[in-house]
């Protein structure tokens, strides 16, 4: 949305919450497709009409460069004129008033036309499109409008709907070497990991950004640059995380990643970044995470351990412990329920993960290969449960990958 269009909607703010009919909105929304059936539905649990209207007028700013003479429509569609007209003025638009759209004298093409008449194709944007609309009858209208509803709300009740291409934005960091300080090895084969997913996602329609080897700083700098990006006009996002990992203290998603100068950030810290609060345009839309790290130091002691270990390493560390038990209250309160996110770990939490120098981490080439299999068939869940299934059958050393899922509903991938 443009600038000065959200400035408008931020001066006629007090109005629009006092004022706004929200409930004759939804559908003219809905078709419209300035929200989804996620979005629209997350805005209806703000509460009273109320906190219906303030949290309309807030998401409504993330959206796109349509999404505000469209939303000035359907003002105008649902009755509400002196608000339409109360955002036209303040947003430098034309008033969309019938009194505003001039008549088109029509000619014969033999007879030349008046230079001094303006036809509708010369209209300013909003009133061309707003009188092209008002030439079709409302019967047409509300008959689309029916249909398109239904196909939408059929699909989105149990499935997440992926119509951009990309579909998202996929941060894959992939940390190789670390400081003599940290006291941590380099992962050798992570780069067989990161060439391997990125590949993937691009078939999978996402547009991949790479970083390596990056401070634990720069790796919150890189989510926290890519959560405040503008997703509306997208439907998901995806980030991965290569390297080094340790236990740390949790309430919801356990674990904790090393930057490469050896200080650790909790997965918990990391899958906030993209919450509603701080991350309003992906409201509603799924949010997924592939960690490749140790969820802790132990090794699954019912196996004999290989005779040859050396071409298989640990991304295991030490469990950090908190520097005193203050700080925990405080995250406590801060953080809020996830909701359409889901993180996938390649270990169970306190074990290790297993990678093979030559051949990449046993999570990141099973994962793949499932992904190049099923993505165009199963949904994600299904194909994590293969992934588990095959990953948990290797070799000598044991692992167990898992997932927290607070996904609300099945999600496909979408190929190429």
């Amino acid at each position: 949305m443009e600038e000065d269009h959200r400035q408008s909607l931020r001066r006629a703010r007090l109005r629009l919450v006092k004022e706004l009919q929200v409930e004759p909105l939804w559908d003219l929304l809905l078709h419209q497709e300035i929200f989804t059936p996620d979005m629209i539905e997350e805005i209806q649990k703000a509460g009273t009409r109320r906190d219906q209207a303030r949290q309309l007028v807030i998401d409504l700013q993330t959206r796109g460069k349509r999404a505000f003479p469209a939303f000035i429509w359907c003002l105008q569609e649902t009755g509400q004129n002196d608000l339409a007209a109360l955002l036209s003025t303040g947003g430098d638009q034309p008033q969309l008033h019938p009194a505003d759209l001039k008549p088109v004298e029509i000619r014969p093409r033999s007879e030349p036309r008046d230079p001094r008449i303006t036809t509708s194709g010369n209209l300013p944007f909003p009133v061309q499109e707003l009188n092209e609309r008002r030439q079709k009858p409302s019967r047409d209208i509300t008959a689309t409008r029916g249909s398109v509803e239904e196909n939408t709300r059929r699909n989105a009740e149990t499935v997440y709907v992926l119509r951009t291409d990309p579909c998202g934005y996929c941060l894959i960091i992939n940390n190789v070497n670390f400081s003599s300080t940290s006291g941590l090895s380099s992962r050798a084969g992570s780069d067989v990991d990161c060439e391997k997913l990125e590949k993937r996602f691009r078939s999978l329609r996402f547009e991949v950004l790479t970083r390596r080897d990056l401070k634990a700083q720069e790796i919150v700098t890189e989510l926290q640059s890519l959560a405040t990006r503008d997703h509306s006009s997208l439907d998901c996002c995806l980030v991965v995380l290569l390297s080094h990992g340790c236990q740390a203290s949790h309430i919801q998603f356990p674990g904790g990643i090393y930057g490469t100068d050896g200080r650790s950030i909790a997965v918990e810290k990391i899958v906030s970044y993209f919450n509603g609060t701080h991350c309003p345009s992906l409201r509603g839309k799924p949010k997924l995470f592939f960690i490749q790290a140790c969820g802790g130091e132990k090794k699954d002691r019912g196996f004999e351990v290989d005779s040859d270990p050396s071409a298989v390493e640990s991304d295991a560390s030490p469990i950090q412990v908190p520097a005193g038990g203050s700080d925990q209250t405080d995250a406590v309160a801060s953080l809020p329920t996830p909701s359409d996110i889901l993180v996938s770990y390649s270990t169970f939490p306190g074990f290790v993960s297993w990678r093979n120098k030559c051949t990449g981490s046993w999570y990141v080439e099973t994962l793949d290969h499932v992904l190049e299999q099923y993505a165009h068939s199963e949904d994600l869940l299904n194909m994590l449960l293969r992934v588990a299934n095959a990953v948990s059958a290797k070799g000598e050393y044991k692992q167990m990958p898992g997932c927290f899922n607070f996904l609300r509903k099945r999600f496909f991938f979408t190929a190429k």
